[in-house]
């Protein structure tokens, strides 16, 4: 269920905000420095990278400059494509109460909110949270100058 496993909905979908803000699609954004921004492990968010990656929703970059950036424009990511890999690829199930009450009465109220939750998120995309960003009086950081040495 969704509303129960939100944190980890909630961390993807931090993840690719801070990626879409620090890099768009075209920059990179490393790890550590995702890490350090969200306060997460780095460790720890890995693998959801990696499973935001292999859905497309990120690019995997190699190399000293690598990191990762958006695997579509920010228009076209869907937060509820963002939460679906995020609760896929979670190998914890929710497990809560039993009862005839929890079946008849709980776990169809939490199935309606769920439903709820996830009409909205589709409804939402990283650019409509970057407009909230802007809103909110933040500043998405200026690209890194070229510079040429010969």
């Amino acid at each position: 269920m969704l509303i129960i496993r939100r944190d980890r909905a909630m961390t993807a979908v931090s993840l690719m905000l801070d990626i879409a803000f620090h890099a768009g699609r075209s920059g990179t954004v490393s790890a550590a420095e995702i890490a350090e921004r969200l306060g997460l492990a780095r460790r720890g968010m890995e693998p959801l990278l990696q499973a935001l990656s292999r859905a497309g929703l990120l690019d995997s970059v190699r190399g000293p400059r690598g990191g990762y950036r958006l695997g579509r424009p920010q228009r076209d990511i869907r937060l509820a494509e963002i939460v679906a890999v995020a609760l896929t690829d979670d190998d914890e199930a929710a497990h809560g109460p039993g009862g005839r009450l929890q079946s008849a009465v709980i776990d169809r109220l939490w199935r309606e909110l769920d439903d709820g939750v996830r009409e909205k998120l589709q409804g939402l995309t990283l650019d409509d949270l970057l407009r909230r960003a802007a809103a909110a009086g933040l500043r998405r950081p200026a690209a890194e100058p070229i510079t040429f040495a010969i």
